[in-house]
Order: C-alpha cells, then sequence, then structure tokens
C-alpha cells in the first residue's frame, strides 16, 4: 500500500503517510546524479570510473564516488576488481537493472512534458 490514512484528530481531519518502502525508494532515486548514474550503466552496461565521469560530466569527482558507494551499500551496484589487473568498473545488480522499466517510464515522460534545451 502506498499511502495509509488516518484519523488525525477529533474534527476528522485525515494525515496522510508514505509507505516506508516508498519513502525509502525516493530517497535513494531522488538523491541528485542517482538517476543520471543509473540511467547511464542501463545504456552503456559496466563502466570505469573515467567513463562514468564523462558520462555524468557536472558531477564532480567526490560526489560521484559517494553516490556510487551508497548505490552499491544499497545493492543496485557492484563495484568489480579483475583479479589480473587494476581494472574497476561500476557495474548494475539484479536489483539495479530491475530499473529498467522505470527509467524508461521516466524518460517517456520526460520527452512528452520538457522541451529540449538549446
Amino acid at each position: 500500500m502506498v499511502i495509509v490514512k488516518e484519523n488525525a484528530n477529533a474534527d476528522c481531519q485525515e494525515a496522510f503517510q508514505l509507505c516506508p518502502k516508498i519513502e525509502k525508494t525516493f530517497s535513494i532515486l531522488g538523491k541528485k546524479w542517482n538517476g543520471l548514474i543509473i540511467d547511464v550503466l542501463l545504456e552503456n552496461g559496466a563502466q570505469r570510473f573515467k567513463n562514468l565521469v564523462h558520462s555524468v560530466p557536472k558531477c564532480s569527482d567526490r560526489v560521484l564516488v559517494e553516490r556510487l558507494k551508497e548505490l552499491e551499500q544499497e545493492g543496485i551496484v557492484a563495484r568489480i576488481t579483475s583479479d589480473d589487473s587494476a581494472l574497476i568498473e561500476y557495474r548494475l545488480t539484479t536489483k539495479g537493472e530491475e530499473l529498467a522499466p522505470v527509467m524508461a517510464a521516466i524518460h517517456d515522460w520526460s520527452n512528452d512534458w520538457y522541451a529540449t534545451e538549446a
């Protein structure tokens, strides 16, 4: 259930509370840069940090590292290191890949409602 209704006081005013799962989801997806990072990984597959820096150019390196760590802690992104080299890549986990239809819906909505900037 998304919204829980409860009586707030004797005047029968109703207060609404979001479901904790919805709040958690928006706290992750609504954080600046997370949606773009997820989108880049959905579109391009596993990426090295330097490629992510170029794909999300307005995000500072420090913030990008922070967001990747947060997404990793949430189980959305995996940090993959190669045994035979110092190569580190970031890829979506199954949990992250399951955001594909959500991101597609966001693309559709934004294409319908926002004009392309010149």
